[in-house]
Protein backbone atom coordinates (compact mmCIF):
# COMPACT_ATOMS: atom_id res chain seq x y z
CA UNK A 1 0.00 0.00 0.00
CA UNK A 2 1.70 3.13 -1.24
CA UNK A 3 0.18 6.56 -1.95
CA UNK A 4 -3.22 5.45 -0.66
CA UNK A 5 -5.71 7.45 1.37
CA UNK A 6 -6.44 5.51 4.58
CA UNK A 7 -9.17 6.12 7.16
CA UNK A 8 -8.23 4.66 10.55
CA UNK A 9 -11.10 4.09 12.96
CA UNK A 10 -10.08 3.20 16.50
CA UNK A 11 -11.48 2.46 19.94
CA UNK A 12 -8.84 4.79 21.39
CA UNK A 13 -8.62 8.53 20.88
CA UNK A 14 -5.43 10.02 19.54
CA UNK A 15 -4.68 11.77 22.84
CA UNK A 16 -5.08 8.56 24.87
CA UNK A 17 -2.73 8.38 27.85
CA UNK A 18 -2.16 4.64 27.38
CA UNK A 19 -0.33 2.77 24.64
CA UNK A 20 -2.29 2.11 21.46
CA UNK A 21 -1.57 -0.39 18.70
CA UNK A 22 -3.72 1.61 16.34
CA UNK A 23 -1.83 4.86 16.85
CA UNK A 24 1.44 3.06 16.12
CA UNK A 25 -0.06 1.46 13.01
CA UNK A 26 -1.45 4.81 11.81
CA UNK A 27 1.96 6.44 12.18
CA UNK A 28 3.53 3.58 10.20
CA UNK A 29 0.86 3.89 7.48
CA UNK A 30 1.63 7.60 7.23
CA UNK A 31 5.19 6.90 6.12
CA UNK A 32 3.93 6.00 2.64
CA UNK A 33 0.27 7.04 2.61
CA UNK A 34 -2.12 9.81 3.69
CA UNK A 35 -3.94 8.91 6.88
CA UNK A 36 -7.06 10.25 8.59
CA UNK A 37 -7.24 8.98 12.18
CA UNK A 38 -10.84 9.16 13.40
CA UNK A 39 -11.40 9.53 17.13
CA UNK A 40 -14.31 7.72 18.73
CA UNK A 41 -17.63 9.32 17.95
CA UNK A 42 -19.22 10.25 21.29
CA UNK A 43 -22.43 8.53 22.33
CA UNK A 44 -25.35 10.12 24.13
CA UNK A 45 -24.79 8.25 27.41
CA UNK A 46 -21.16 9.45 27.59
CA UNK A 47 -22.33 13.00 26.98
CA UNK A 48 -24.85 12.72 29.79
CA UNK A 49 -22.21 11.38 32.17
CA UNK A 50 -19.99 14.31 31.30
CA UNK A 51 -22.79 16.76 32.07
CA UNK A 52 -23.48 15.10 35.42
CA UNK A 53 -19.80 14.97 36.32
CA UNK A 54 -17.92 17.88 34.83
CA UNK A 55 -14.68 16.64 36.32
CA UNK A 56 -15.04 13.15 34.86
CA UNK A 57 -13.25 11.98 31.73
CA UNK A 58 -15.14 10.30 28.91
CA UNK A 59 -12.09 9.67 26.75
CA UNK A 60 -13.50 11.94 24.03
CA UNK A 61 -11.40 15.01 23.11
CA UNK A 62 -13.33 18.30 23.44
CA UNK A 63 -12.00 19.85 20.21
CA UNK A 64 -13.98 18.80 17.15
CA UNK A 65 -12.86 18.88 13.54
CA UNK A 66 -9.53 18.14 11.86
CA UNK A 67 -6.07 18.75 13.28
CA UNK A 68 -2.75 17.88 11.67
CA UNK A 69 -0.56 15.42 13.60
CA UNK A 70 2.27 15.11 11.05
CA UNK A 71 2.97 15.66 7.36
CA UNK A 72 0.74 12.82 6.14
CA UNK A 73 -1.48 12.26 9.17
CA UNK A 74 -4.58 14.11 10.33
CA UNK A 75 -6.76 13.53 13.40
CA UNK A 76 -10.51 13.99 13.11
CA UNK A 77 -12.97 14.33 15.99
CA UNK A 78 -16.58 13.91 14.80
CA UNK A 79 -19.29 16.37 15.81
CA UNK A 80 -22.25 14.01 15.65
CA UNK A 81 -23.51 12.28 18.78
CA UNK A 82 -24.40 8.61 18.34
CA UNK A 83 -27.30 6.99 20.13
CA UNK A 84 -26.51 4.69 23.06
CA UNK A 85 -28.15 1.45 21.92
CA UNK A 86 -26.38 -1.45 23.62
CA UNK A 87 -29.37 -2.04 25.93
CA UNK A 88 -31.91 -2.40 23.10
CA UNK A 89 -33.35 -5.69 21.79
CA UNK A 90 -31.78 -7.02 18.60
CA UNK A 91 -34.27 -5.81 15.97
CA UNK A 92 -34.35 -2.27 17.42
CA UNK A 93 -30.58 -2.30 17.92
CA UNK A 94 -30.10 -2.98 14.20
CA UNK A 95 -32.36 -0.08 13.20
CA UNK A 96 -30.55 2.40 15.43
CA UNK A 97 -27.18 0.97 14.36
CA UNK A 98 -28.10 2.08 10.85
CA UNK A 99 -28.99 5.55 12.18
CA UNK A 100 -25.62 5.80 13.91
CA UNK A 101 -23.77 4.53 10.83
CA UNK A 102 -25.37 7.20 8.62
CA UNK A 103 -24.40 9.99 11.05
CA UNK A 104 -20.86 8.70 11.49
CA UNK A 105 -20.37 8.16 7.76
CA UNK A 106 -21.61 11.69 7.01
CA UNK A 107 -19.00 13.19 9.35
CA UNK A 108 -16.20 11.06 7.92
CA UNK A 109 -17.20 11.87 4.33
CA UNK A 110 -17.06 15.60 5.11
CA UNK A 111 -13.58 15.24 6.62
CA UNK A 112 -12.40 13.20 3.62
CA UNK A 113 -13.79 15.85 1.29
CA UNK A 114 -11.87 18.60 3.09
CA UNK A 115 -8.64 16.62 2.74
CA UNK A 116 -9.31 15.52 -0.84
CA UNK A 117 -9.27 11.80 0.01
CA UNK A 118 -10.21 9.58 -2.96
CA UNK A 119 -11.27 5.89 -2.85
CA UNK A 120 -10.01 5.48 0.73
CA UNK A 121 -9.06 2.27 2.46
CA UNK A 122 -10.93 1.79 5.76
CA UNK A 123 -8.91 0.28 8.60
CA UNK A 124 -11.00 -0.47 11.72
CA UNK A 125 -9.28 -1.27 15.01
CA UNK A 126 -11.63 -3.69 16.82
CA UNK A 127 -14.47 -1.11 16.96
CA UNK A 128 -17.21 -3.38 15.66
CA UNK A 129 -20.07 -1.41 17.23
CA UNK A 130 -19.26 1.89 15.48
CA UNK A 131 -18.20 0.21 12.23
CA UNK A 132 -21.33 -1.97 12.09
CA UNK A 133 -23.15 -1.13 8.81
CA UNK A 134 -20.73 1.76 8.23
CA UNK A 135 -19.68 0.64 4.74
CA UNK A 136 -23.32 0.87 3.61
CA UNK A 137 -22.99 4.65 3.88
CA UNK A 138 -19.25 5.23 3.54
CA UNK A 139 -17.84 4.28 0.16
CA UNK A 140 -14.37 2.75 0.52
CA UNK A 141 -12.14 0.79 -1.84
CA UNK A 142 -11.13 -1.81 0.77
CA UNK A 143 -12.29 -2.58 4.30
CA UNK A 144 -9.62 -4.03 6.64
CA UNK A 145 -10.78 -5.16 10.08
CA UNK A 146 -8.12 -5.49 12.82
CA UNK A 147 -8.65 -7.72 15.87
CA UNK A 148 -6.32 -7.16 18.83
CA UNK A 149 -8.66 -8.07 21.71
CA UNK A 150 -11.28 -10.76 22.20
CA UNK A 151 -13.81 -8.13 23.24
CA UNK A 152 -16.94 -10.24 22.84
CA UNK A 153 -16.07 -12.05 26.10
CA UNK A 154 -16.32 -8.83 28.12
CA UNK A 155 -19.56 -7.95 29.92
CA UNK A 156 -20.38 -4.77 28.00
CA UNK A 157 -20.16 -6.52 24.64
CA UNK A 158 -21.96 -9.75 25.47
CA UNK A 159 -25.51 -8.71 24.55
CA UNK A 160 -24.82 -7.84 20.91
CA UNK A 161 -21.06 -8.15 20.47
CA UNK A 162 -20.70 -11.71 19.14
CA UNK A 163 -23.37 -11.23 16.46
CA UNK A 164 -22.25 -7.72 15.47
CA UNK A 165 -18.54 -8.55 15.29
CA UNK A 166 -19.30 -11.62 13.19
CA UNK A 167 -21.23 -9.45 10.74
CA UNK A 168 -18.39 -6.91 10.60
CA UNK A 169 -15.81 -9.65 10.02
CA UNK A 170 -17.95 -11.09 7.23
CA UNK A 171 -18.25 -7.64 5.61
CA UNK A 172 -14.50 -7.01 5.65
CA UNK A 173 -12.33 -7.56 2.59
CA UNK A 174 -9.39 -8.46 4.83
CA UNK A 175 -9.16 -9.41 8.52
CA UNK A 176 -5.85 -9.06 10.38
CA UNK A 177 -5.10 -9.98 13.98
CA UNK A 178 -2.18 -9.63 16.38
CA UNK A 179 -2.19 -13.29 17.45
CA UNK A 180 -2.78 -16.69 15.90
CA UNK A 181 -5.71 -17.26 18.27
CA UNK A 182 -7.52 -14.14 17.07
CA UNK A 183 -6.65 -14.84 13.43
CA UNK A 184 -8.24 -18.28 13.80
CA UNK A 185 -11.30 -16.62 15.34
CA UNK A 186 -11.54 -14.27 12.36
CA UNK A 187 -11.12 -17.16 9.93
CA UNK A 188 -14.32 -18.74 11.27
CA UNK A 189 -16.25 -15.98 9.48
CA UNK A 190 -13.83 -14.74 6.81
CA UNK A 191 -11.26 -16.88 4.99
CA UNK A 192 -9.11 -13.80 4.29
CA UNK A 193 -7.86 -13.65 7.89
CA UNK A 194 -4.18 -13.26 8.74
CA UNK A 195 -1.91 -13.19 11.78
CA UNK A 196 0.24 -10.05 11.49
CA UNK A 197 1.93 -10.37 14.87
CA UNK A 198 2.54 -7.39 17.07
CA UNK A 199 4.84 -4.45 16.97
CA UNK A 200 6.16 -2.71 20.02
CA UNK A 201 7.13 0.92 20.45
CA UNK A 202 10.42 0.88 22.34
CA UNK A 203 10.66 4.67 22.68
CA UNK A 204 10.42 4.36 26.46
CA UNK A 205 12.06 0.92 26.67
CA UNK A 206 15.21 1.57 24.67
CA UNK A 207 17.96 -0.92 25.66
CA UNK A 208 20.55 1.73 24.86
CA UNK A 209 18.98 4.20 27.29
CA UNK A 210 20.19 5.12 30.75
CA UNK A 211 17.69 4.55 33.54
CA UNK A 212 17.86 5.70 37.14
CA UNK A 213 16.31 3.26 39.58
CA UNK A 214 13.56 5.12 41.51
CA UNK A 215 14.14 5.84 45.18
CA UNK A 216 11.10 3.67 46.03
CA UNK A 217 13.03 0.64 44.77
CA UNK A 218 16.50 1.60 45.96
CA UNK A 219 15.40 1.35 49.57
CA UNK A 220 14.26 -2.27 49.13
CA UNK A 221 16.66 -4.93 50.43
CA UNK A 222 16.78 -8.28 48.65
CA UNK A 223 15.53 -9.49 45.24
CA UNK A 224 12.62 -7.67 43.61
CA UNK A 225 10.01 -9.56 41.62
CA UNK A 226 8.00 -6.96 39.72
CA UNK A 227 4.99 -6.37 37.53
CA UNK A 228 4.13 -3.27 35.49
CA UNK A 229 0.62 -2.69 34.16
CA UNK A 230 -3.03 -2.45 35.14
CA UNK A 231 -3.87 -4.70 38.09
CA UNK A 232 -7.27 -6.13 37.17
CA UNK A 233 -8.77 -9.27 38.65
CA UNK A 234 -10.10 -10.74 35.40
CA UNK A 235 -6.64 -10.72 33.81
CA UNK A 236 -4.31 -11.53 36.71
CA UNK A 237 -4.32 -14.42 39.19
CA UNK A 238 -4.73 -12.73 42.58
CA UNK A 239 -4.93 -16.05 44.44
CA UNK A 240 -1.63 -17.23 42.95
CA UNK A 241 0.08 -13.97 43.89
CA UNK A 242 -1.29 -14.08 47.45
CA UNK A 243 0.05 -17.60 47.97
CA UNK A 244 3.44 -16.91 46.37
CA UNK A 245 4.05 -13.66 48.27
CA UNK A 246 3.09 -15.25 51.58
CA UNK A 247 5.27 -18.31 50.94
CA UNK A 248 8.32 -16.40 49.71
CA UNK A 249 8.72 -13.65 52.28
CA UNK A 250 12.40 -13.44 51.26
CA UNK A 251 11.38 -11.96 47.91
CA UNK A 252 10.01 -8.45 47.48
CA UNK A 253 6.91 -8.23 45.31
CA UNK A 254 6.44 -4.85 43.61
CA UNK A 255 3.42 -3.84 41.54
CA UNK A 256 3.43 -0.69 39.41
CA UNK A 257 0.03 0.31 38.03
CA UNK A 258 -3.55 1.15 38.98
CA UNK A 259 -5.55 -1.43 40.96
CA UNK A 260 -9.16 -2.45 40.61
CA UNK A 261 -11.29 -3.12 43.71
CA UNK A 262 -10.52 -6.86 44.07
CA UNK A 263 -6.78 -6.09 44.07
CA UNK A 264 -7.29 -3.34 46.61
CA UNK A 265 -9.17 -5.79 48.84
CA UNK A 266 -6.63 -8.62 48.47
CA UNK A 267 -4.46 -9.94 51.30
CA UNK A 268 -1.41 -8.76 49.35
CA UNK A 269 -1.81 -5.36 51.02
CA UNK A 270 -1.25 -6.91 54.45
CA UNK A 271 2.11 -8.49 53.57
CA UNK A 272 5.26 -6.54 54.50
CA UNK A 273 7.17 -7.83 51.46
CA UNK A 274 4.59 -6.49 48.96
CA UNK A 275 4.56 -2.92 47.66
CA UNK A 276 1.97 -1.25 45.44
CA UNK A 277 3.46 1.85 43.84
CA UNK A 278 0.41 2.99 41.87
CA UNK A 279 0.13 4.44 38.39
CA UNK A 280 3.27 5.94 36.87
CA UNK A 281 3.91 7.94 33.72
CA UNK A 282 4.66 5.75 30.70
CA UNK A 283 8.01 7.48 30.23
CA UNK A 284 9.05 6.38 33.73
CA UNK A 285 8.09 2.70 33.56
CA UNK A 286 11.44 1.48 32.22
CA UNK A 287 13.16 2.97 35.26
CA UNK A 288 11.00 0.79 37.49
CA UNK A 289 11.60 -2.30 35.34
CA UNK A 290 15.35 -1.60 35.52
CA UNK A 291 15.06 -2.00 39.31
CA UNK A 292 13.44 -5.46 39.09
CA UNK A 293 15.53 -8.61 39.23
CA UNK A 294 12.67 -10.64 37.70
CA UNK A 295 9.59 -9.51 35.78
CA UNK A 296 6.33 -11.44 35.93
CA UNK A 297 3.04 -11.72 34.07
CA UNK A 298 0.79 -13.94 36.24
CA UNK A 299 -2.19 -14.11 33.89
CA UNK A 300 -5.40 -15.92 34.49
CA UNK A 301 -6.16 -18.18 31.56
CA UNK A 302 -9.63 -17.29 30.35
CA UNK A 303 -11.50 -16.00 27.30
CA UNK A 304 -10.29 -12.45 27.94
CA UNK A 305 -6.57 -13.31 28.07
CA UNK A 306 -6.09 -16.38 25.90
CA UNK A 307 -5.92 -14.46 22.63
CA UNK A 308 -4.11 -11.33 23.79
CA UNK A 309 -0.59 -10.40 22.80
CA UNK A 310 1.01 -9.28 26.10
CA UNK A 311 3.05 -6.30 24.94
CA UNK A 312 4.60 -5.97 28.39
CA UNK A 313 6.60 -9.16 27.71
CA UNK A 314 8.41 -7.41 24.85
CA UNK A 315 9.02 -4.40 27.10
CA UNK A 316 10.44 -6.58 29.87
CA UNK A 317 12.68 -8.44 27.42
CA UNK A 318 13.82 -5.20 25.76
CA UNK A 319 15.23 -4.24 29.16
CA UNK A 320 17.08 -7.57 29.20
CA UNK A 321 15.16 -8.85 32.21
CA UNK A 322 14.39 -12.50 33.07
CA UNK A 323 10.66 -13.07 32.66
CA UNK A 324 8.33 -15.56 34.32
CA UNK A 325 4.80 -15.83 32.90
CA UNK A 326 1.76 -18.06 32.83
CA UNK A 327 1.84 -20.87 30.27
CA UNK A 328 -0.55 -20.51 27.31
CA UNK A 329 -0.33 -21.80 23.75
CA UNK A 330 0.28 -18.27 22.54
CA UNK A 331 3.04 -17.59 25.08
CA UNK A 332 5.01 -20.46 23.59
CA UNK A 333 5.97 -18.02 20.83
CA UNK A 334 8.21 -16.27 23.39
CA UNK A 335 10.23 -19.38 24.18
CA UNK A 336 13.06 -19.84 25.04
CA UNK A 337 13.30 -16.25 26.30
CA UNK A 338 10.72 -16.62 29.07
CA UNK A 339 10.00 -19.15 31.81
CA UNK A 340 6.44 -20.43 31.41
CA UNK A 341 4.62 -21.80 34.44
CA UNK A 342 1.35 -23.27 35.61
CA UNK A 343 0.48 -23.07 39.30
CA UNK A 344 2.38 -22.00 42.40
CA UNK A 345 5.05 -24.72 42.46
CA UNK A 346 6.12 -24.03 38.87
CA UNK A 347 6.04 -20.27 39.45
CA UNK A 348 8.27 -20.55 42.47
CA UNK A 349 10.73 -22.76 40.58
CA UNK A 350 10.58 -20.46 37.55
CA UNK A 351 11.41 -17.38 39.61
CA UNK A 352 14.29 -19.26 41.26
CA UNK A 353 15.71 -20.03 37.79
CA UNK A 354 15.15 -16.46 36.65
CA UNK A 355 16.96 -15.03 39.68
CA UNK A 356 19.95 -17.24 38.84
CA UNK A 357 20.11 -15.57 35.38
CA UNK A 358 20.17 -11.95 36.50
CA UNK A 359 23.93 -11.53 35.95
CA UNK A 360 24.09 -13.32 32.58
CA UNK A 361 24.87 -10.44 30.22
CA UNK A 362 24.88 -12.52 27.05
CA UNK A 363 21.46 -13.95 27.83
CA UNK A 364 20.24 -10.43 28.57
CA UNK A 365 21.51 -9.25 25.17
CA UNK A 366 19.75 -12.12 23.40
CA UNK A 367 16.47 -11.28 25.10
CA UNK A 368 16.81 -7.69 23.93
CA UNK A 369 17.58 -8.76 20.38
CA UNK A 370 14.51 -10.99 20.30
CA UNK A 371 12.18 -8.27 21.62
CA UNK A 372 13.51 -5.64 19.20
CA UNK A 373 12.61 -7.90 16.26
CA UNK A 374 8.93 -7.16 17.02
CA UNK A 375 8.65 -3.88 15.13
CA UNK A 376 5.61 -2.00 13.88
CA UNK A 377 7.28 -1.81 10.48
CA UNK A 378 7.27 -5.61 10.28
CA UNK A 379 3.65 -5.88 11.48
CA UNK A 380 2.41 -3.26 9.00
CA UNK A 381 4.30 -4.94 6.16
CA UNK A 382 2.14 -8.00 6.87
CA UNK A 383 -0.97 -5.80 6.62
CA UNK A 384 0.26 -4.61 3.23
CA UNK A 385 0.88 -8.22 2.16
CA UNK A 386 -2.67 -9.20 3.16
CA UNK A 387 -4.06 -6.18 1.30
CA UNK A 388 -2.06 -7.03 -1.82
CA UNK A 389 -3.20 -10.66 -1.68
CA UNK A 390 -6.83 -9.55 -1.53
CA UNK A 391 -6.21 -7.51 -4.70
CA UNK A 392 -4.37 -10.32 -6.46
CA UNK A 393 -1.04 -8.52 -6.49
Amino acid sequence: MVNKDIIVLSLQSWDSDIGSNCINIAKEFAGQNRVLYVNRAPDRAAGLRKMLNRHGKTGQPARQGITRASENLWVFTPASVLESINWLPGWLYNWFSGVNARRFARDIREACSQLGFKDPVLFVDNDFFRSHLLTRYLRVSTFIYYIRDYLVTQKYFRKHGARVEQEVIEQADVVVANSSFLADYGARFNKNSYDIGQGCDFTYFNPAGTYTIPAELKEIKGPVVGYVGALVHYRLDISLLEKLAARRADWNWVFVGPEDEPFQASSLHSLPNVKFLGRKEEKDLASYVSGFQVCINPQLVNEVTMGNYPRKIDEYLAMGKPVVATYTDFMKSFLPWVHLCTGMEEYEAGIEKALAETDDRELSRQRQQFALSHTWESSVEKIYAAYNKSHGT
